[in-house]
């Protein structure tokens, strides 16, 4: 009898004992699967395919190390908060001079990109531009790449474009808008101050004593697709190294505005005064209304010339053009 009483005692504790086992052995499975749920969560790891003109790059939002080699997307990142990891140091916009500080990784200049160091930083993300294109697939081997060149024959859509996906990857997409609806009001109220004038310019690129000119539709042509000003000669071509022209084609045209980029200033001397002025206000070109009415406008080549396309650069450039016209 007693015996059958410890068997039945013992076997009853058995299956206690067992079923708690399998209580214990089951509880993780939730917890697990709770886990897998907040990680897929994290803003970090949310993936965006954006197609741009030299392919289709799939980007993680909110990269942690990005590396920026066109600077108005890097003045616009800056405006908008967002930190980066590498730039092009040797050229940097005296504007933007904080990127120079050894807190940023130095990654080459704007054509001879230091691909050594780039692959050291290991980026989540490269943005690039025009005067990197031609190294889209080597930039492509060491991190995703977005070319992000401003298309200057449909300069505000293009424009638009690239600050919308910059919103759209960094969770920006609040302070994009409110920026752009800014800009947008701005070039209304220049564009109506311009075209009430009814004046006409041409646009230069002075480099060492050689002139170019850039009409509607080229990388300067904002001050006449935007903002209203006559081209002085609508065949001007478009093309990005302009149209070379003499100081005799200036004086025949006789622009009411010229307005003068002065690459040397950045490229040559590292500033922004305006060493061509001597070249510039020649005889010949003494002889236009531009200069005997004081409308020869030099305008900033770290806005103009080494960046364009920022949310900071743009309003920079309007500003420019806003503050030079005399009613």
């Amino acid at each position: 009898m007693k015996k059958k009483l410890l068997s039945i005692l013992f076997t009853g504790l058995l299956a206690v004992f067992t079923a708690a086992c399998g209580t214990n052995s089951a509880a993780p499975a939730p917890a697990a699967n709770a886990t897998a749920a907040t990680a897929a969560a994290q803003p970090g790891e949310e993936e965006l395919t954006i197609k741009h003109q030299l392919g289709e790059t799939k980007v993680k939002k909110n990269p942690q190390k990005v590396v920026v080699f066109d600077f108005g997307v890097l003045d616009s990142l800056d405006k908008l908060g967002v930190e980066v990891t590498g730039v092009p140091q040797n050229n940097i916009p005296a504007y933007l001079s904080k990127y120079k500080d050894s807190k940023y990784a130095n990654v080459g200049g704007l054509k001879e990109p230091d691909f050594e160091k780039i692959n050291e930083i290991g980026p989540d993300l490269i943005i690039i531009s025009g005067r990197q294109q031609d190294s889209y697939e080597e930039f492509s081997k060491i991190a995703p790449t977005l070319y992000m060149a401003v298309d200057t024959s449909k300069y505000m859509e293009s424009f638009t474009d690239n600050m919308k996906t910059l919103g759209q990857i960094f969770g920006k997409e609040a302070a994009v808008d409110e920026a752009l609806a800014q800009l947008n009001d701005t070039i209304k109220s220049v564009h109506e101050k311009v075209t009430a004038t009814g004046k006409n310019a041409l646009i230069i690129l002075a480099n060492e004593g050689k002139v170019s000119a850039y009409g509607a539709g080229s990388r300067f042509g904002i001050i006449h697709d935007l903002l209203g000003f006559v081209p002085v000669d609508p065949n001007i071509e478009a093309s990005t190294h302009g149209q070379s022209i003499s100081f005799e084609y200036i004086a025949e045209k006789d622009p009411d505005y010229l307005f003068v980029i002065d690459r040397g200033a950045v490229v040559t001397t590292g500033n922004s005064s305006s060493p061509a002025k001597q070249v510039i206000e020649n005889d010949l070109v003494k002889q236009t209304k531009a200069y005997k009415d004081g409308h020869i406008v030099y305008l900033d080549p770290n806005y103009w010339y080494l960046s364009g396309g920022g949310l900071l650069s743009v309003q920079a450039m309007i500003d420019e053009v806003a503050n030079s016209v005399k009613e």
